[in-house]
């Protein structure tokens, strides 16, 4: 421990890995050069976590080649990443928050003697502290330190272990403006010094562009850009994660000394989604109900810092309204606020004209539905069985519940076998535990729920993430005939292409603010991306004045 670790570079060479049918990573390559930070981007489903997953061993890859410092290695278990220097700090907190600084930092090391000398190791931890660019108090409990402070420590935890190559998950998704400089620039410290390599995973573009050395961008499982940031711009890297130009990856990656042809981002795949064709279908009735409507709304995160600021929109009746943004920028609040999970802090909802809190009562009456994204997590019950699941929206009343208070069980079965053989949920079985479903017939049941009556409002997010082809079209099919039926739906997604084929309208949402809006049909990839990546000056010339929409809600 006496000693500063020396940076380990690592590459990559044709990383694939297939769940099913379903292709997680196909033929990446990245190479992360000793004492350098190398950013990853993509938006979600892109492969990141697949990719790392395999570096540190909990996921190992179908085909490809790691190598360490030039050495080809394998990596098939967590022991073999660690015993290589490879580390990981993941984007939500592993920490034991009953336990002190100390504490947390012998736990990492997962052998302990059974009786622990607390004396030399407070000295040894002492010493540590004091080779390191930033320090926190051992004695500290960790249940008192604020979210960046946490941060650093579970850094600190694996600089304790002497790892030289770092991955960060989202190092800053929980972290104030602040804490993310002062972290990102301890990283930029420690790789400047040579005693650390850095592979950042991350949404944020600004924090690409201020630290990073390197960045490579997957999109779809494949890697579509690769370059040095000094090379690159912020609109170039978000053009990257939407599918509309080609790449600068190169077309020779080393490994070993052997040069080897990997692919670049434009190739079929990822050429055919930018070509992805819009479902034809009749326009919007410009004169139809506004169903949804939102005035001056802001709301606050789990922090208590505003996360949507004052959002004004609106959604007519037979109408998809698709809201665009990276991930972290105010889109779960705002869902959260829609469905009654989260409170309005500022600002009112409306649905149909009339005042709406988004409790489950008015939530019944008006008929607005809701798919969360990560249904599994966010709208079922595991253990319940899929009858069960379907019926929670009306258990309470009549034809489930009869007598007042009687539940009638058979009624139950009999309505959920219909929308099972409605929906397509395989297997056809009322009475599984839907924990035990794939992910796309989860989302199958919750559509059956949700879909399975007469809808006025839905509210969807992120509904096909993770999933395959084929229930992404019955998915977005569904959402469709909804539309087409005459619901007003409003569709979060951090998928421009899902977006471009489902959507009537885009609308932007950047650092908590609705920026941009411009019709679907005409909507500019180049000009969408400026807006994500936060590039308020970009060409709005489909920009739909705040005023506009005001007097569309009344």
């Amino acid at each position: 421990m006496s000693t500063a670790p020396k940076a380990l570079g690592v590459e990559v060479l044709n990383a694939s890995k297939s769940f099913g049918a379903f292709r997680a990573l196909d033929s990446v390559s990245i190479k992360v050069k000793a004492g350098t930070i190398h950013a990853l981007l993509g938006e979600n489903g892109a492969g990141k976590s697949t990719l790392v997953k395999g570096l540190v061993g909990y996921g190992v890859l179908d085909d490809g080649q790691i190598a360490a410092d030039g050495r080809e290695v394998h990596i098939t278990s967590p022991r073999d990443a660690q015993a290589l220097g490879i580390g990981m700090v993941y984007q939500h907190f592993t920490l034991a928050s009953g336990l002190s600084v100390e504490e947390n930092l012998l736990l990492a090391r997962g052998q302990m003697p059974w009786k622990i000398n607390w004396k030399g190791e407070r000295a040894a931890l002492t010493a540590f502290m004091q080779r390191m660019p930033f320090r926190l108090p051992l004695d500290a409990p960790v249940a008192t330190l604020a979210a960046g402070e946490k941060q650093k420590l579970e850094i600190l935890k694996q600089l304790y272990l002497q790892q030289r190559f770092l991955i960060l998950d989202e190092p800053t998704s929980v972290l104030t403006p602040q804490e993310a400089d002062e972290v990102l620039g301890l990283m930029r410290e420690l790789t400047s010094r040579g005693e650390l390599t850095v592979l950042m995973i991350t949404h944020k573009f600004r924090e690409v562009m201020a630290y990073a050395d390197d960045v490579t961008v997957l999109r779809k499982g494949r890697q579509v850009g690769t370059s040095a940031v000094a090379n690159t711009s912020r609109d170039e890297l978000a053009a990257w994660m939407m599918g509309t130009v080609a790449t600068h990856a190169p077309k020779e990656v080393p490994l070993g000394g052997i040069q080897k042809e990997v692919p670049v981002g434009n190739d079929a795949p990822v050429m055919a989604a930018m070509t992805m064709e819009r479902v034809p279908r009749k326009p919007v009735d410009d004169t139809a109900q506004v169903r949804l409507a939102l005035r001056d709304v802001s709301v606050e995160d789990d922090r208590g810092h505003t996360a949507v600021k004052h959002a004004t929109l609106s959604v007519r009746a037979g109408e998809i309204l698709g809201l665009a943004g990276v991930s972290g920028n105010g889109q779960k609040e705002l869902v959260e606020a829609l469905v009654g999970q989260r409170r309005v802090k500022t600002g009112d909802m409306q649905v149909a004209g009339k005042a709406y809190h988004a409790s489950r009562e008015e939530m019944t009456q008006r008929r607005v539905f809701a798919i969360p994204e990560e249904p599994l997590k966010n709208a079922c019950v595991a253990a319940m069985s899929v009858a069960q699941n379907l019926a929670l929206r009306d258990f309470d009343r009549e034809p489930l519940r009869r007598g007042g208070w009687w539940l009638d069980r058979r009624a139950v079965r009999e309505r959920a076998a219909q929308l099972i053989g409605e929906f397509n949920v395989r297997p056809p079985l009322p009475e599984r535990a839907i924990g035990t479903l794939s992910g796309g017939n989860v989302q199958r049941a919750v559509l059956a729920r949700e879909l399975g009556q007469p809808v006025d409002v839905l509210i969807v997010a992120n509904p096909v993430f993770g999933l395959d082809f084929a229930s992404v079209a019955d998915i977005h099919a569904r959402l469709m005939a909804a539309r087409d039926a005459g619901a007003a739906v409003l569709l979060v997604s951090e998928d421009l292409d899902e977006l471009l084929e489902l959507a009537d309208r885009i609308v932007v949402i950047a650092e908590g603010k609705l920026v941009f809006e411009t019709p679907a049909a005409r909507a500019d990839r180049t000009v969408l991306g400026q807006h994500m990546a936060g590039h308020g000056d970009a060409p709005a010339h489909h920009a739909a004045p705040v005023e506009t929409i005001k007097e569309a809600i009344g």
